[in-house]
């Protein structure tokens, strides 16, 4: 890989003119809605700007360098336990490198995604750091021709608009099958949130189903949620997938929080787990070392993941590389006293 990739250049006023076929003043006109501009015009100027990916600059003429030493981390939630330690990965790195992250919330929206990445890279900022490899088309201009690093973090698993740091879901869903597999359970349920917007979570149930496929199993029972994960949500889909099908002998959870709330229901009624059930979740939160029993899990490498998309922007890469670096990062089981041992 060549270690001097050619620099992106910035979209400008000019390529939207091109575009739309209007002068640049009537483009600088729409885009900073004053001026009298025809209903058409209007439209095809700003259709052309988010064909491109074109973002104005707020800071045209107040600053010779035309960027601010801030780097516009995307993330799609702060209530889930697995961003907060992203974000301290992040913030030490850049702690002595002159450049304060700044924090945006999609909540895992891609309209939402669209609206935060257009406000923040009005302002120039010298890097994005963004959750996930999925975007809308008018996202992905925008990070395309924004002229600056970019490090899509959290997930491996597609291809990357510059520099990645992640784990790849799909492995992860197919190791923790295959140690289920091999701890004798057979009839398992999978437990996690609607996937239309959690790609991450759909990738690691596609890849524990092709787990389960290589021994001739499949899963036995599946129960969704959407909204954000809590313990009481976990204690209320474990008591509808047990009380639905109650010879399962194995619960995996998309994520620890649903996991913990499950192990606590399983718990309180008298549910031998590992022996008749077992269980596991996904991320390796802290939460895990207060419960009665240690939930198997897998550790997301959230703090690493931080760190080193981090010190890409910062320009201190391990690898020397400028742009186009992939990062992969590997998960460990734990599978605290949740799977039974051979």
């Amino acid at each position: 890989m060549n270690n001097q990739a050619e620099p992106r250049r910035t979209l400008t006023l000019r390529d939207v003119s091109e575009a739309s076929g209007v002068s640049e003043m009537t483009v600088s006109r729409v885009l900073r809605n004053r001026g009298d501009v025809s209903d058409s015009t209007r439209e095809r100027v700003l259709e052309a700007a988010r064909r491109l990916g074109y973002v104005p600059n707020k800071i045209a003429g107040a600053l010779a360098s035309q960027r601010v030493n801030l780097v516009a981390v995307v993330v799609p939630s702060l209530s889930n336990l697995v961003f907060p330690e992203v974000l301290s990965g992040i913030s030490e790195e850049l702690e002595d490198s002159g450049l304060q992250p700044v924090f945006g919330v999609t909540n895992y929206s891609s309209e939402r995604e669209e609206a935060v990445l257009y406000e923040m890279l009005s302002w120039r900022p010298s890097g994005v750091i963004i959750a996930g490899l999925e975007h809308s088309d008018s996202a992905r201009a925008m990070l395309q021709n924004a002229g600056i690093p970019i490090v899509e973090i959290m997930d491996v698993d597609g291809e990357a608009i510059d520099s990645v740091v992640g784990i790849s879901h799909k492995r992860a869903g197919l190791e923790m099958a295959r140690a289920i597999v091999k701890a004798g359970y057979r009839r398992i349920g999978f437990l996690g949130t609607k996937m239309p917007h959690d790609h991450r979570a759909r990738k690691r149930m596609e890849g524990f189903e092709a787990g389960l496929a290589e021994a001739g199993l499949e899963l036995a029972d599946r129960e969704f949620y959407s909204g954000g994960s809590a313990l009481l949500k976990g204690r209320e889909m474990t008591e509808a997938i047990l009380k639905r099908n109650p010879d399962l002998d194995f619960l995996y959870y998309s994520n620890d929080m649903i996991g913990a709330g499950g192990l606590l229901y399983c718990l309180e009624n008298g549910i031998d787990v590992p022996g008749k059930l077992g269980l596991a979740g996904f991320n390796g939160v802290d939460l895990l070392e207060g419960l009665p029993r240690r939930l198997a899990t897998m550790d997301a490498c959230r703090h690493e993941i931080g760190r080193r998309a981090a010190a890409i922007i910062a320009g201190h890469s391990e690898s020397g590389l400028i742009g186009g670096e992939r990062v992969e990062l590997t998960p460990v089981l734990q599978p605290g006293d949740t799977i039974r041992r051979d």
